[in-house]
């Protein structure tokens, strides 16, 4: 009899979790295993994807205004410190609201990094999607923007890579320039993407007198928008006490109308009458915040004016993420 020949099989080269594509539920998994994507590592991607961190930013420096550069602020930019200090060959590392062609990040030519913040991310955890994003950019070539992944599901946080003691000051651009240091020689594609930006955003300003507070202009009237750090329920509690008082407006012409829900903060929104710019809202929102302080630190019970006030605020308030 023939002697059976002996099979050999080459061995397959490994990858990191990362860098495993998505393929159907029922297909072989790409890692070699032999199992069935949805029982390997499908059933880690599928997990990362559902299981949502409702405070993504909890624990860095200016939470708050994370939370409103990722979801309120055109156009805004912040250095960003890493723990033990930057790189060789990266200047700085940068955060910004929007990068062009929607790039998740970009190493530009003088080995500096743009972190964008207002992408759409793989998983329920936002800061661990923009953490491999940093640390892609940060191992990327100068001259060269960063493609969007799935991250590792036991991947490093934000609040692994940033230096905790670091400061987190936002500055709000009027536009997009600031994407490239000479916009007259962008790229048509870059220029066209610029164009497009600048002509959709809407005027914004933030508060120097208290945190988190940004001023926008609308066609029909302008509004104010104020992340808290506050627990939900003792805000709310705290804002209807107010609101049944007749104390919760920023002066004449304006009223508190809701709040917005994002990434386990609470953003409260006055309408503002249009001829009232950022510098008007300064002194009466110092004013409010010391009202509200007061507010905040009563424990008696809602009386019925002030339930009916807190029920008006609760239904008109929206989840944004």
């Amino acid at each position: 009899m023939a002697k059976k020949r002996v099979q050999t099989k080459a061995k397959r080269p490994q990858l990191s979790d990362a860098e495993i594509p998505v393929v159907g539920a029922r297909e072989p998994c790409p890692c070699g295993s032999g199992r069935r994507y949805k029982a390997c590592h499908g059933r880690a991607a599928a997990h990362a994807v559902t299981e949502l961190v409702q405070r993504p930013f909890e624990g860095l420096p200016g939470e708050c205004d994370w939370v409103a550069l990722r979801e309120l602020v055109p156009a805004a930019t912040a250095e960003l410190p890493l723990k033990g200090g930057l790189p060789e060959g990266v200047p700085s590392v940068t955060l910004a609201t929007v990068l062009p062609m929607a790039w998740p990040a970009l190493r530009r030519d003088d080995g500096s990094v743009l972190l964008g913040l207002q992408n759409d991310t793989a998983s329920g955890d936002i800061s661990r999607d923009l953490a491999d994003t940093l640390q892609q950019a940060l191992a990327a070539k100068p001259g060269t923007p960063v493609q969007g992944r799935r991250a590792p599901a036991d991947g490093p946080r934000l609040q692994d890579l940033l230096d905790p003691e670091g400061a987190f000051e936002p500055v709000v651009h009027s536009g997009f320039e600031f994407w490239v240091p000479d916009a007259e020689n962008a790229t048509p594609e870059v220029a066209a993407s610029l164009e497009r930006a600048n002509a959709a955003a809407i005027p914004t300003v933030k508060l120097t007198g208290v945190d988190a507070a940004y001023w926008c202009e609308t066609p029909d009237k302008n509004h104010l928008r104020w992340v808290m750090p506050n627990p939900e329920e003792q805000l709310l509690d705290a804002l209807a006490r107010l609101h049944a008082a007749g104390r919760s407006s920023l002066g004449e012409g304006t009223r508190l109308v809701g709040s917005f829900r994002a990434h386990g903060l609470t953003v409260p929104v006055w309408d503002l009458p249009s001829g009232v710019g950022a510098e008007d809202v300064e002194k009466p929102a110092a004013e409010f915040a010391e009202r509200l302080a007061a507010a905040l630190a009563t424990d008696a019970p809602l009386t019925p004016d002030e339930r009916r006030a807190r029920g008006g605020l609760t239904n008109r308030q929206v989840t944004l993420s």
